[in-house]
């Protein structure tokens, strides 16, 4: 059993490995590989803006909307719950939303029952968040935020806020005059 068990794992880390080589050399160029990203993102999502930019893998759903000007490095929505994405956002690798939860409060059994809870998930515009960052359902995400690499956003986050940790935490704020000017003036990757 030991033996056998020891076979699939190094079969599974195997098949893992051609995976990678396999997606590698095939868009070994960075704007085919992007083109091919974001026709899988168009493809699950409820609607998209102008300008999609799907740097890599991404498994989304129906329930998500991204407005324009929205950069994917990379983001797994898990549940059924709605998400919505405003412009100019950009994301580091390996983001995950959670919008759905197993009913604990009034369950019918323990630890939870078979009922899930669905809840929403807010990005404003001219968001940028860092590379795994996990963002649980009922928050939003204020216009102008930054959130710090390997955070865990477990509340709303106000606007032009800079935040990070586990649960993340406001530590600084932008400056709203500079943000204003760029904004103004449309400076925006």
């Amino acid at each position: 059993m030991q033996q056998h068990l020891r076979l699939s794992v190094g079969l599974i880390k195997l098949l893992g490995e051609w995976r990678i080589l396999f997606v590698e050399k095939s868009f070994s160029n960075k704007s085919r590989r992007q083109r091919f990203f974001t026709k899988l993102v168009k493809k699950q999502v409820a609607t998209f803006g102008s300008d999609l930019k799907v740097n890599e893998m991404c498994r989304l759903n129906k329930h998500v909307s991204l407005k324009n000007n929205v950069n994917l490095n990379g983001m797994e929505v898990q549940g059924n719950g709605k998400v919505t994405i405003g412009n100019n956002f950009h994301s580091g690798k390996d983001i995950l939303l959670i919008t759905q939860n197993h009913n604990w409060k009034n369950a019918k059994s323990i630890p939870y029952d078979d009922e899930y809870v669905l809840t929403n998930i807010t990005i404003e515009d001219n968001v940028w968040i860092g590379s795994r960052v996990t963002i649980l359902g009922n928050t939003t995400i204020g216009e102008g935020s930054i959130i710090q690499a390997g955070s865990v956003v477990v509340n709303d986050i106000p606007p032009l806020s800079i935040a990070g940790g586990h649960p993340a935490t406001v530590f600084s704020k932008r400056d709203e005059a500079h943000y204003n000017k760029c904004k103004n003036n449309e400076d925006v990757l």
